[in-house]
């Protein structure tokens, strides 16, 4: 079994990189996106298409599905490529990303794409989604969970909070948010723009199960999303913690890279780097 774990992880990691690769040929081709936060969001979109929802491509409108929800919809690139790699649309097609006409909007559009859940982008909004689909699959006795993913900066919206306490009132334990904690967010880092710490205290004060992790570490995330819910009766928060550009040396952890396009050398040095799987 733990040869098996072993296997289950190299392959995360792979596709990760394998995602990471494409996410910046599509970014450069396109001539824009948010490269920053799609890289940090990577291994959790890996995690759980690789091996957490209860999906299938084939029938993306199944009702006993699990749902994702990308409240940080600006990170289009990363979701693209990861429902592509997952078999929801050709993968040839991400070479339209952000081109007149396409499909693949520099937000996504649940009435365009499939497996899209719903359209985001403003931020704030994905979460309270999440909340009114989670209660909705308590309502019926249904078995799928809700899924969302947030970045940090967006919590300074209080949308969020208020869903929070719609989430904790009705014990939404089919609910999973994941925070893409990067620590930055546009052009500065979320400390100094609006502090958000102590995060996790805040969380588990407004009635929720919480549980910090390495938001780049596939079998720490993977043992994380195995136990939700984290408590019976509460929504579960995985606070990740990630760097911003993680796979690439001179864009992790740099408020220069939230979006901003690499250039040809840039390019041929981010990709050079994740010639090989860590």
């Amino acid at each position: 079994m733990a040869h098996d774990e072993n296997d289950l992880i190299v392959r995360l990691r792979e596709r990760a990189r394998r995602t990471r690769r494409r996410n910046l040929r599509l970014i450069h081709e396109a001539r824009n996106g948010h490269i920053g936060g799609d890289l940090s969001a990577t291994d959790i979109l890996t995690v759980l298409y690789g091996e957490v929802l209860r999906i299938d491509p084939e029938r993306p409108d199944d009702p006993e599905r699990d749902r994702f929800i990308l409240s940080k919809g600006h990170a289009s690139g990363v979701f693209y490529t990861t429902l592509a790699h997952s078999g929801f649309f050709p993968a040839d097609e991400l070479s339209t990303y952000m081109q007149p006409l396409s499909r693949l909007n520099g937000h996504p559009a649940n009435l365009k794409v499939p497996g899209v859940e719903a359209s985001t982008g403003p931020l704030g909004h994905g979460l309270p989604i999440a909340v009114g689909a989670a209660l909705a699959s308590q309502i019926d006795g249904a078995s799928w969970l809700v899924y969302a993913l947030t970045g940090d900066g967006e919590l300074q919206e209080g949308s969020n909070w208020e869903a929070a306490m719609a989430a904790a009132h009705f014990g939404l334990d089919r609910l999973v948010l994941t925070i893409d904690r990067n620590r930055i967010q546009l052009a500065s880092r979320t400390e100094e723009t609006m502090g958000l710490e102590p995060l996790a205290d805040k969380w588990r004060a407004f009635g929720w199960a919480v549980r910090e992790v390495d938001g780049h570490d596939h079998g720490a995330l993977l043992s994380a999303y195995r136990d939700v819910p984290l408590e019976s009766g509460k929504p579960s928060c995985l606070i990740a913690h990630t760097n911003k550009g993680q796979g690439v040396s001179f864009m992790r952890d740099s408020t220069g890279w939230h979006h901003k396009v690499p250039n040809d050398e840039q390019l041929e040095m981010a990709l050079a780097e994740l010639a090989e799987a860590p």
